[in-house]
């Protein structure tokens, strides 16, 4: 009927919408009357509640710039016959191939149908309907509108899903790869703005499992949100965020608005994770789909961060142990060396003194013992010969005298190489003592016919042990004595030596050859002089001399001018110790 003709008149049109929430749809006639007639037929057009914004071209060649700049259109309506013939067809070409529009309907309309045959174009041309113009009545453009906006709306969908599934398989080994949550966290905010496909601020807050008031750990944080990564502590949130995901860790599900949802997660170790998501658009039943896939494979990374998390700290922990552990280790082992040592060494002197105790202790243990089986003859002889009985209990005394010397130098070797020494350090008067010691000599050395001399100060003090520094200077007293030759003179003085405080014996003795001065204060040495009275010696003595001097911070020197010559022998301390008084 006549009144089904849709009459392209001129007339005032309602402006276009505004953009958002509307369809979007392109007119492309070289005829203006077309055009003003779509839009005075389309003007009250609605579906699903979103109007139209309608967009003209005059000519193929200005619809190929309009069409590439607008890439939200929904439908085009095409003329065929423009600036050429086939100016229409060659823009599906154009639409489809360079575009690479695949979703956008295309209704093909023409006034000159024998120019573009409906059955060729149909099928050479990717075309979604083809309407000659006399037919294009109002209400059949209204069908033919909502049917094209209805498929590309499905398609639409379709094209969203699939692009989400991609971003979703792609991020999946990304997401599963971190291990840090704030690394995945970050990392999930930027996945779902592209799965979104929108500019998005947003925060992620953690809830570590068996908590259950409002303390969040704040992971990441982008947009607007961004500062609260920084902040310690990071709640309570802002009042107008705090209460959004304190009600999302209450609800334990997502939650969508405009322009702010939230996202809501638990992983399998009972942790709870709440996204607030503020998109510059409502989500639509895809996104919100795509949402929950995305959110229900997020679990299973998260997991996977929490445990590698618990790994690491297992695995410090377990290092640090090692490490305490091998120290430990290392320590007993240092232990277990110094006692071996220790017992090398005492197994060594051991074997030293059963040395020196066969060889030097059985010679008056066998003068004593001749000695007594002597006695014992003469006791049975009447009457006894009392003189010389006497005469061989002095002899055994001597021989016992002898063997208590010897005894008491091992002790005291013994002591001296015990670890464990102190010293009683105390103000010593060197001169006084080394006088005293003198005296308690002197008999020894007048039975040599021996001349024994001190020069020494009226004092001279340091900080030592007095009982040791007494036998030190007894040990090189006696030794003079031991070795100077009978009528020899020997001489004991103390001084301060520059920043030394020393006391020397010199003797007359037979001196000490080369090879006797690099041995002479080792342990059970041996050297070439001999005790001038026959007296035994355990070659212990010296060797007291050197170690009483070290354990004072001193040393002890042995000086000859060769074999025959006498020789001294001095035991020097550092002045420190003077000081120290």
């Amino acid at each position: 009927m006549d009144d089904d003709i849709l009459h392209l008149i001129p007339d005032e049109v309602a402006e276009a919408p505004q953009r958002g929430g509307v369809w979007t749809i392109a007119v492309v006639d070289d005829d203006p009357a077309v055009h003003e007639g779509t839009r005075y037929a389309l003007a009250d057009y609605r579906l699903d509640g979103r109007g139209l914004e309608i967009l003209s071209a005059h000519s193929a060649a200005e619809a190929r710039g309009l069409l590439a700049g607008r890439r939200d259109v929904a439908v085009v309506l095409l003329d065929v016959v423009m600036e050429t013939d086939d100016a229409g067809l060659a823009l599906v070409d154009y639409i489809r191939r360079d575009l690479r529009e695949e979703t956008a309907r295309i209704i093909l309309r023409t006034g000159q149908p024998g120019q573009a045959p409906e059955r060729r174009v149909i099928v050479d041309y990717d075309i979604n309907d083809y309407k000659a113009k006399t037919e294009l009545t109002a209400d059949k453009l209204f069908t033919s509108l909502t049917a094209a906006l209805r498929a590309y709306q499905q398609l639409k969908r379709l094209d969203e899903t699939r692009r989400g599934l991609e971003i979703i398989i792609d991020a999946a080994p990304m997401l599963l790869d971190h291990k840090s949550m704030q690394r995945l966290a970050e990392g999930m905010l930027t996945q779902v703005a592209s799965l979104l496909n929108v500019a998005c601020a947003g925060i992620l807050v953690l809830r570590e499992n068996g908590e259950t008031d409002e303390r969040f750990c704040v992971l990441a944080g982008s947009g607007c949100y961004q500062h609260y990564v920084a902040r310690e502590p990071a709640w309570p949130l802002d009042a107008d965020v705090h209460p959004i995901v304190a009600r999302t860790f209450a609800e334990r599900r997502h939650s969508f608005g405009t322009p702010c949802s939230t996202l809501y997660l638990e992983t399998s170790t009972g942790s709870e994770i709440v996204a607030l998501i503020d998109a510059d658009r409502s989500l639509s039943e895809t996104d919100r789909a795509l949402i929950d896939l995305f959110t229900s494979r997020l679990s299973i990374a998260f997991d996977n961060v929490i445990l590698y998390e618990q790994l690491q700290r297992a695995n410090v922990g377990l290092e640090q142990r090692v490490v305490e552990r091998t120290a430990e280790l290392i320590r007993a082992n240092r232990r277990l060396a110094m006692q071996r040592s220790d017992l090398r060494r005492a197994n060594g002197l051991k074997t030293e003194i059963l040395g020196t105790i066969a060889h030097d202790l059985k010679n008056p243990l066998a003068v004593i013992l001749g000695r007594a089986e002597m006695l014992t003859d003469m006791t049975g002889m009447t009457p006894p010969p009392l003189e010389q009985m006497r005469a061989q209990v002095e002899h055994v005394r001597s021989s016992a005298k002898r063997l208590t010397g010897m005894i008491e130098s091992l002790m005291a070797d013994a002591m001296t190489d015990a670890l464990d020494i102190t010293l009683r350090r105390e103000p010593v008067d060197l001169a006084g003592l080394a006088r005293e010691v003198c005296e308690a000599n002197r008999p020894l050395a007048q039975i040599k016919d021996q001349t024994l001399a001190a020069e020494l100060p009226g004092e001279l003090y340091l900080c030592g042990d007095g009982e040791r520094l007494r036998e030190a200077i007894d040990n090189l007293i006696s030794n003079a004595i031991k070795y100077s030759f009978r009528g020899g003179a020997i001489t004991i003085r103390a001084w301060r030596d520059g920043e030394e405080t020393v006391c020397a014996v010199s003797d007359q003795g037979p001196g000490l050859s080369p090879e006797d001065a690099g041995r002479v204060f080792g342990r059970f040495q041996r050297l070439s002089a001999k005790p001038t009275g026959g007296e035994g010696s355990t070659g212990l003595g010296l060797s007291i001399v050197k170690r009483i001097a070290e354990l004072h911070g001193g040393r002890a020197s042995a000086e000859s001018p060769g074999p025959g010559a006498g020789a001294t022998f001095a035991i020097r301390f550092p002045n420190i110790a003077v000081e120290l008084l």
